[in-house]
């Protein structure tokens, strides 16, 4: 769908699509709407952050604590040194693309009803829920991004507007927050539970109520819940943008929404288990191919038909092999996130008794290898969910060269995805993201919300707003035992208090959800990015064979200041709207 609305664009001019003429016919009524979809972000091609961030993709990978591009292009680097500006055409993107996106969402909404007879009654009303249902979405993905924003409900602006048409002040983000939700609702109601004509990727009922709950999970976290940082965060008229007063029914409305989810799709989304050998072999298997299994139980929405470049970046130079297998290999996992893991015994590898080995080498044979090899004793007895996510030093590719034969990657400079072998296309870390790599990336689709991270909210929210509830062990419980690791209340004591809990909910979702773009959100709206995303990040010794190659070495320094909470409002929106204040620090 995405693939025709783009060559639509190309042929007719944006004047063409505020006339009626339009909706003269089912098929360019229709490719408006797609036209409308095609402003979704195809996060699958983040290498291009930096130069206008194709397909609408975010630089939110690199630009959290999970990883680091080595090519300098690629805008996360800016972000990282907070060498960022507010005329940043990147920081501009999002802001335009979004809102051109509500602008045609809107002007949808408004003309369907009275479009060609050639479209079906019923029809009409599914793609008026659907424009209404993107519509909320592309606010809260604004929202997240930069903080209040310019709502503008059923108003359509013109592009070329001037004066006061053009002057619009930001409304407070508790208002924006339950504008988003009660839209979400409203589409709910007329929007279908699987997707229209079986075309995937269209706005379904579960698209819907998830998008609520993560609004509404937004809404009632630190960054926007009583946020004292933010006093003097006003319009001009004295406005308060951001709620100065704690409001622990936020989060009881978050978990609401997220158990109404649960409870309503019971019957349609499930955690996606894949059965093998062995429980250790399972939970591998469910938790790669959860990624990589297109459409699966536990998609509930995701981009299709991506296309993207992400592959290459993930995959490792591997010189010599065969061109399939060989990649740039320039997203690499930081230090970071590698001891973020568990141990197979669920443990935190800082636990005492967590096993962890934290020098010299190991006979270890690796989820998904054919036999053991030596490896360095720190990758070695590691949670599944680690040999899903994270290509390291000796380990064996994914898939296997022409012949049948086993890949086996070498990062140190001499090997054969060794700095020796490219300056550029190289990982910066000394390991690269697994995750979501597929045999090919073409015509495959981009999960962007899925079941786990669905329980993951319900137990966060009920954590903060009833910690005493059962379901927050339960839901927790039910992600640790599809990964493979043991439940809490077992074998590794239950979290004792609420603060505990918390900081457990927050390590398993750092880890499930690790490389699916909600880390950078995650640590801005729980206000611990000074902590998590500033300061020295590690990797491996690149400039090292042999044992020297496996010093901790410094990669850089990254910066974080209190305005990178946010995207700075674009510089030419604030010098046109004479109410748009700008974000505080910028």
């Amino acid at each position: 769908m995405t693939g025709s609305c783009k060559k639509y664009l190309n042929t007719v001019p944006d004047d063409v699509l505020t006339t009626d003429d339009i909706f003269l016919s089912k098929t360019t009524a229709g490719e408006y709407l797609a036209n409308i979809y095609s402003y979704l972000p195809n996060e699958l091609e983040q290498r291009f952050s930096g130069y206008g961030g194709w397909g609408n993709s975010g630089p939110w990978t690199g630009s959290s604590d999970e990883a680091k591009y080595n090519w300098d292009f690629n805008y996360s680097n800016q972000m990282n040194a907070s060498t960022w500006s507010s005329t940043d055409g990147q920081v501009e993107l999002y802001w335009s693309q979004y809102y051109q996106a509500i602008r045609n969402a809107t002007d949808f909404m408004a003309r369907i009803p009275t479009a060609t007879n050639e479209i079906e009654t019923g029809t009409k009303v599914i793609w008026r829920a659907e424009a209404r249902a993107l519509r909320a979405i592309f606010y809260f993905y604004l929202l997240r991004t930069y903080g209040p924003v310019v709502l503008l409900k059923d108003q359509i602006i013109s592009p070329d507007a001037s004066g006061d048409a053009s002057s619009q002040a930001r409304t407070p983000f508790d208002a924006c927050i339950s504008y988003v939700a009660g839209q979400l609702d409203s589409a709910y109601t007329d929007l279908p539970l699987t997707p229209l004509n079986s075309e995937l990727g269209r706005m379904t009922q579960g698209i819907a109520k998830a998008y609520k709950a993560e609004a509404l999970l937004l809404d009632a976290s630190p960054l926007y819940n009583g946020n004292a940082a933010y006093a003097s965060f006003k319009n001009a008229d004295g406005t308060q943008l951001i709620s100065q007063t704690y409001d622990v029914n936020k989060w009881a409305l978050a978990a609401s929404a997220a158990k109404d989810f649960i409870t309503t799709f019971s019957g349609t989304y499930r955690l996606h288990v894949v059965q093998d050998s062995t429980p250790f072999a399972t939970a591998f298997r469910s938790c790669k191919e959860v990624m990589t299994d297109d459409w699966d139980e536990e998609w509930i929405f995701g981009f299709p038909n991506a296309g993207s470049l992400m592959r290459y970046d993930r995959t490792p130079k591997h010189v010599g092999y065969s061109s399939d297998q060989q990649g740039g290999g320039a997203c690499g996992a930081t230090q970071t996130m590698v001891d973020a893991y568990f141990m197979a015994n669920g443990l935190p590898i800082t636990d005492p008794n967590s096993n962890y080995i934290s020098t010299g080498f190991t006979q270890f044979q690796a989820p998904g290898d054919t036999k053991s090899r030596n490896i360095y004793s720190p990758w070695t007895g590691r949670e599944p969910r680690f040999y899903v996510g994270i290509t390291y030093d000796s380990s064996r590719w994914i898939y296997a060269d022409d012949d049948g034969n086993d890949i086996i990657t070498s990062f140190q400079y001499s090997g054969n995805s060794g700095r020796s072998q490219s300056t550029s296309d190289v990982t910066p870390t000394g390991y690269t993201v697994r995750k979501n790599v597929a045999p090919s990336d073409n015509g495959r689709g981009c999960v962007m919300i899925r079941l786990a991270q669905i329980y993951l909210d319900y137990v966060e929210a009920l954590n903060e707003s009833n910690p005493s509830d059962p379901d927050i062990l339960k839901y927790l419980n039910l992600i640790r035992d599809r990964a493979g690791v043991p439940e809490y209340g077992g074998a590794i004591p239950a979290p004792a208090s609420q603060a505990d809990m918390r900081t457990a909910i927050r390590a398993e979702r750092r880890v499930e959800l690790a490389f699916e773009n909600v880390r950078y959100f995650d640590t801005r709206r729980w206000k611990i990015a000074p902590q998590t995303d500033a300061g020295a990040f590690y990797g491996m010794n690149m400039y090292a064979d042999g044992s020297a190659f496996f010093a901790k070495t410094k990669l850089e320094t990254r910066m974080f200041k209190p305005r990178d909470y946010w995207f700075p409002i674009p510089f030419n929106e604030v010098l046109k709207d004479d109410l748009m204040v700008q974000n505080p620090g910028w």
